[in-house]
């Protein structure tokens, strides 16, 4: 559906200062402004900006998804290469993730075994 900017706004769920800023990130192209009314945002543009959003919601940087619409008329192989690339970073996070929530359960039970009240396990953990 096209419309003006507040309208696409609100149908996408997301205010007018975000589409300002895609335009002049150039993510999207701000259209003609005619004589006299309202520019109208066409189909294609509300398309591109929820492409945009999901992507974000996804992960993907707005450097990142610039480069995914670049690709738009290249061969799957390098969009491929793209999500690869994301993925390998995603699955780093989770590892990482992991052992920090390894750590915190060793240290939580450490505290609650824990009978001498002025010291503390995770405070001594942290110490050099």
């Amino acid at each position: 559906m096209s419309g003006t900017i507040s309208k696409i706004a609100k149908q996408i769920g997301i205010n007018t200062e975000t589409v300002r800023f895609y335009e002049r990130k150039g993510l999207i192209k701000q259209p003609v402004k005619p004589v006299q009314g309202y520019r109208i945002y066409p189909v294609e543009t509300v398309n591109r900006i929820r492409f945009i959003k999901r992507s974000q919601e996804l992960g993907f940087t707005l450097h990142e998804i610039e480069g995914l619409l670049s690709l738009n008329d290249n061969p799957c192989h390098q969009v491929e290469a793209l999500a690869k690339k994301k993925l390998m970073a995603v699955q780093t996070k989770q590892a990482d993730l992991q052992l920090l929530e390894t750590a915190l359960l060793n240290h939580i039970a450490q505290c609650q075994h824990n009978e001498d009240e002025s010291c503390c396990p995770i405070i001594d953990s942290l110490q050099p």
